[in-house]
This record gives C-alpha cells, sequence and structure tokens, in this order.
C-alpha cells in the first residue's frame, strides 16, 4: 500500500515538473490578460469562481481544491488565431494572422483527515504576440511586440466546515518581453528601438468558498500585483553607429478581485455569474533606462485605467457522466484613446463558448470553442503611443482549448 501511494506521488511530482518545462508560447486575447486556464471553465465564458471543482481552481479560486479528494491531476492547453483590422484614411490593412497556444498544467493532494488540501499549478495569465505589416499607414508599421508570462503557484486549502473553505499560496513568476518600437524624429522617419528583457518577482493568491444555502454558493478570489523588472539590452540602430547596451524596463502587472456565484437548483444544472476587477491603473509610464544611455531611448505612456469583466456560464450534466456548457464574457477596454498603441490594440470584447466533457472512470476530458469579437473602437487624433494612429480597429479570435484529467 505504502509503495502505490509512493509511486503515485513520484509520478504527480513528475508529471508537474514537465508542466513546468513545458513553458508557453505568447500569446494574447483580452488585452495583455488570459483568463482562459480550462476548457471546462472556458466553456462556462471562465464563470468558474463559485464552482471551482477540478485541479484549475488553483488559479480561478484556490479554495474550491478542497472539494478534490485523493491525487488529480489535469493538463491542457489554449490555442488562438486572432487578427486586429485597421481602417483609416490611409486605408485598412489586417495584422499579421497569428496562431499560439500556451499549456497548462495542475495538481492537487488532500489530506483528507487533517481537511487540508495541497496543489501546485503552472499557467500564464499574461501574454502578447502582435505584429502590423509593413502596409500599415501608421508609424507601428513593421512594430513588433512579445510578451511570455509564467506562473508557478503553491496553493493549501483548509476546509474549515463542510460549507467553508479558504486558501492561499504564493506565486513565482517569470517574464521575457521583446519590443521593436519606431521611436519618430520627423514625419515619416525615425529610429527602431529594440529592447529584450528578462524578469522575475514573487506574488500570492487567495480564495474563499461558501456555501449559504443548498443550492448557492459564493467564491473569493484576490491574486496581488506583480512588479516586473526588465534587464536586459537594447538596440537602436542610430546614424552613423549602431548602439547596443545593457537596458531596462519596469513594469507593473496589476492586482486583481474576482467574485462568483453559483445557483445549482439540482444535480443537473449550474448557473453562475462572475465579477472580475483588475487594477491596471499601476501602469504609467514605462522608461527605457540604459547605461550609458541611448541616442533614442523613450519612455512608454500607458497610463491605463482599471477595469472590469463579466461572466456568465451555466452547465448541463446529462447521462453517462456527460456535460455540456455555455458561456459569455464581457471584458471592459482599460486603455484610454490619449495611450491608445497598435501594439496593444485593447478594446471592448465579447467573447462566446461553448464545450462538452466527459467523466471515463478515473480519467476526464473537456474540450471548448471560444469565439472573440471586438466591435469597432475609433481612435483620434488625440492618441499619441505610437505615432498616429488614426482611425477604427476591430478584433476577431477563434479559439480552441482541451484539458485531460486524472484522479489517482
Amino acid at each position: 500500500m505504502s509503495t502505490n501511494r509512493n509511486t503515485q506521488v513520484a509520478g504527480f511530482a513528475a508529471v508537474w515538473l514537465l508542466g513546468v518545462l513545458a513553458g508557453p508560447s505568447p500569446v494574447f486575447g483580452l488585452g495583455l490578460a488570459l483568463p482562459d486556464q480550462d476548457a471546462f471553465a472556458t466553456a462556462r465564458g471562465n464563470a468558474f469562481v463559485a464552482t471551482a471543482n477540478d485541479p484549475a481552481a488553483i488559479f480561478y479560486n484556490p479554495a474550491g481544491i478542497s472539494q478534490l479528494d485523493g491525487a488529480n491531476v489535469s493538463l491542457g492547453a489554449y490555442g488562438i488565431v486572432l487578427t486586429d483590422r485597421y481602417t483609416g484614411a490611409g486605408g485598412s490593412v489586417n495584422s499579421k494572422t497569428i496562431w499560439s497556444a500556451v499549456p497548462q498544467f495542475f495538481s492537487t493532494y488532500s489530506l483528507s483527515n487533517y481537511h487540508l488540501t495541497f496543489g501546485l499549478g503552472t499557467y500564464s495569465p499574461y501574454g502578447l504576440r502582435m505584429e502590423w505589416p509593413a502596409t500599415a499607414p501608421f508609424l507601428a508599421a513593421g512594430e513588433t511586440g512579445q510578451l511570455t508570462y509564467l506562473t508557478g503557484a503553491a496553493m493549501v486549502a483548509w476546509q474549515i466546515m463542510p460549507t467553508l473553505s479558504v486558501a492561499a499560496g504564493p506565486t513565482l513568476n517569470y517574464s521575457e518581453t521583446d519590443f521593436k518600437e519606431l521611436v519618430p524624429f520627423a514625419p515619416g522617419l525615425g529610429f527602431v528601438n529594440h529592447f529584450q528583457g528578462r524578469a522575475t518577482d514573487a506574488g500570492y493568491t487567495a480564495g474563499l468558498l461558501f456555501q449559504a444555502a443548498e443550492h448557492h454558493f459564493f467564491g473569493l478570489t484576490y491574486r496581488s500585483a506583480t512588479e516586473m523588472n526588465y534587464n536586459g539590452h537594447a538596440t537602436v540602430p542610430a546614424y552613423p553607429f549602431k548602439a547596443n547596451t545593457a537596458a531596462s524596463a519596469d513594469f507593473h502587472f496589476p492586482e486583481t478581485l474576482a467574485f462568483g456565484y453559483s445557483y445549482r437548483p439540482d444535480e443537473k444544472w449550474n448557473f453562475e455569474g462572475d465579477v472580475n476587477w483588475t487594477d491596471w491603473s499601476g501602469l504609467k509610464t514605462v522608461p527605457l533606462v540604459a547605461s550609458p544611455p541611448l541616442p533614442a531611448a523613450d519612455t512608454l505612456a500607458f497610463n491605463w485605467k482599471p477595469s472590469w469583466m463579466l461572466d456568465f456560464g451555466v452547465t448541463r450534466y446529462v447521462g453517462k457522466d456527460w456535460r455540456i456548457s455555455g458561456g459569455y464574457m464581457y471584458s471592459e477596454n482599460s486603455v484610454p484613446d490619449g495611450n491608445f498603441n497598435p501594439l496593444v490594440p485593447d478594446s471592448d470584447r465579447h467573447i462566446f463558448s461553448l464545450g462538452v466533457g466527459k467523466k471515463c472512470g478515473k480519467f476526464s476530458w473537456d474540450v471548448a470553442y471560444q469565439l472573440g469579437w471586438g466591435p469597432s473602437r475609433s481612435v483620434g487624433s488625440d492618441a499619441t503611443a505610437g505615432g498616429s494612429p488614426d482611425g477604427k480597429y476591430e478584433f476577431l479570435s477563434h479559439a480552441l482549448t482541451i484539458n485531460c484529467g486524472y484522479h489517482f
């Protein structure tokens, strides 16, 4: 019995390590945020804070892992194809069509005698990959932006009583950035400023899950802010020489707070609505600091604002352990017109999703499709970042996500 349990724990640790080493590819769907960390949750419009009944609860609401017994693992991937379209006085052009994918891995282990559950996970809560073709009629033409952000989380959940659980734990965050930006010095002319850097920072996540009555469940999740001080190098081709020097840039990632309510009239239905608040107000300006100073070093003005995300989802459990889910998300724009940058063409987004899943003994799987649409956003002449991006921007994405789980 002991040998078997040791084998399970060893396998559990090995699979978790593989998840860490897999790493994400850069991708983005809602500004820089990536809220899609589980196929079942994604199918429900990510309305999962008050449900949180699989290992991905480590991200959505770590208190939810107290609902899981034994050892559990979940491995998944989220892939997306996205396109932004610009229309202005200079014509219309689409951003380069981008296919990207990020993996997720979550694992839990329960000590039922002590009402404790431990969880480990790796996921990518932020990301960016954006490139406009050289034919784009604004200064961002030919510029590229790429951001990779990977989080490793270790959570502990305590079931205080059958109807109340709390959880908390640290996160270790690693990020890489690679940006090429045109710094104008005359109409139609400028230097290409290329910056590459890496950064790490620690944070934490906390959650609460409460069953107020037989059919009513509430969840609350808080994720701390992180300060990424990217250290690397910058290159500026400036006539008559090429400057290449050590450089750094400090980027503030936001704290988030999510509240969810789940109504389950019977064992066949689960309805949920979530409200998410993301505080981007800490992201003001990001200066590129170089030593010695570069001839064309600059400061990026973001001045982003806090934003809200609303999630709605429903799951119908049918015979033979099948489940069908649908969902809708509304994501509010975080970027004011005056600081709009075509490298992060954020806008209000409407996200629709549909998915199916099944339990097969100790094995389970889920798959979901997601359609993202950002209606036309008009940006006026007060936009100063990235040149003169006056015009209209539209967004469209198609995403597919899949998860496989196993209960030991």
